[in-house]
């Protein structure tokens, strides 16, 4: 299946349909294991009707992983086309790079939990496109 990842600096606010975080705590990656899969993902998820894109962040980087005391910041927009996704439409997210400080001791969410690395995972949900967001975030200098 092709899959096709693009990042943009700006585009209308109207067309964000994701929020995606990639998160790093003490120096350590953070993901999430979704409680249907097997696999591991960074936090994110849909924007609701109404909300402004870094709410969407910070509601799924609470959901998702717990943190109550975070620096974020947008990095860019990201795009994914592929054939299964919107008809092969273009859909837009906005991308964020988080530094968690602290976080809850419990999940509220679809989240079974998280795991705390100090490298990336083999077992992506999303293969194709998460570890070209985490790639955009180090070329950009997010990560040193």
């Amino acid at each position: 299946m092709m899959v096709t990842v693009k990042f943009y600096d700006e585009i209308d606010d109207g067309l964000l349909k994701y929020a995606v975080i990639i998160a790093r705590t003490d120096g350590k990656w953070v993901f999430c294991k979704h409680r249907d899969r097997n696999t591991f993902e960074v936090p994110g998820g849909h924007r609701e009707k109404g909300e402004a894109i870094t709410d969407t962040a910070k509601r799924e980087l609470y959901e998702e992983t717990g943190a109550v005391d975070y620096i974020l910041k947008p990095v860019c927009v990201y795009s994914v086309t592929a054939q299964d996704n919107f008809g092969g439409e273009e859909s837009f997210g906005m991308l964020y790079y988080a530094d968690i400080k602290t976080f809850e001791n419990e999940l509220h969410s679809e989240i079974e939990r998280i795991l705390i690395t100090e490298n990336p995972v083999d077992q992506w949900t999303y293969p194709l496109i998460q570890p070209k967001l985490i790639e955009e975030v180090i070329r950009r200098g997010f990560i040193q």
